[in-house]
């Protein structure tokens, strides 16, 4: 059953590429009276609904009072290059994501949406994608009413910092688009507006269980979820 009252969100990782649309798409939302986002550093941007917390990660635990909502939208996420390291790379992507989950999970948040990426598998032999795939697994038996992870390919948009496979990807989606037919089609380069757009479709639905989205059902999702004014 989908409730109508107004709720809050929490947003972790609203900087980046898949974040800063997500935000974006949580303030114009009639779904929220309150939209509360987590990050190292403090958005230039205030809205009347915005509630900004400047955290540090590494004891999140000590920010639990103030991590209270109905939905939790997780969009953390950084590569082993900008990172530095092995190490540092499974701190964001891992360790804080699972901080995150746990503590807004203690403190009753329905729902726990999450961005990880397409080949996630705790078993495989890609770091980067072992380290989501367990990050994935962990999640899943926590107590929220609803799990949603949302597995897209390489993103589409505009970063402050150049990604080299996502620039290729841009080209060679304009360039090439028919290429990703067939056994190609799970691979094809998604807007990263596109995976916001079918977070806040599924935040919406307030339906329970464990639900994955792998990339062609982000783009499909994302037709559901109007584009507010």
């Amino acid at each position: 059953m989908i409730s109508s009252a107004p709720k809050t969100a929490i947003i972790a990782g609203a900087s980046g590429l898949v974040g800063s649309h997500c935000l974006d798409l949580l303030l114009k939302s009639n779904r929220y009276r309150k939209v509360i986002s987590i990050g190292r550093k403090l958005l230039p941007l205030e809205h009347p609904k915005l509630e900004q917390k400047q955290v540090d990660f590494d004891i999140l635990e000590s920010y639990a009072p103030g991590l209270i909502a109905d939905d939790v939208y997780c969009c953390l996420g950084t590569t082993i290059n900008k990172a530095g390291s092995k190490d540092n790379f499974y701190k964001v992507d891992y360790t804080y994501v699972l901080k995150l989950a746990r503590i807004t999970s203690a403190n009753f948040a329905s729902q726990f949406l999450v961005v990880s990426a397409l080949g996630a598998d705790a078993k495989s032999r890609i770091f980067y994608n072992q380290v989501k795939g367990k990050m994935e697994t962990d999640i899943k038996p926590l107590s929220f009413l609803g799990v949603h992870i949302f597995q897209p390919s390489l993103l589409l948009g505009q970063r402050s910092e150049k990604r080299l496979g996502e620039q290729v990807a841009q080209v060679v989606a304009k360039v090439l688009p028919f290429i990703f037919v067939g056994p190609l089609r799970p691979y094809k380069p998604i807007q990263a507006r596109d995976v916001a757009k079918a977070m806040l479709y599924a935040a919406s639905q307030d339906g329970a269980g464990i639900s994955i989205y792998p990339n062609a059902r982000i783009a499909t999702t994302a037709k559901l979820q109007a584009e507010p004014l």
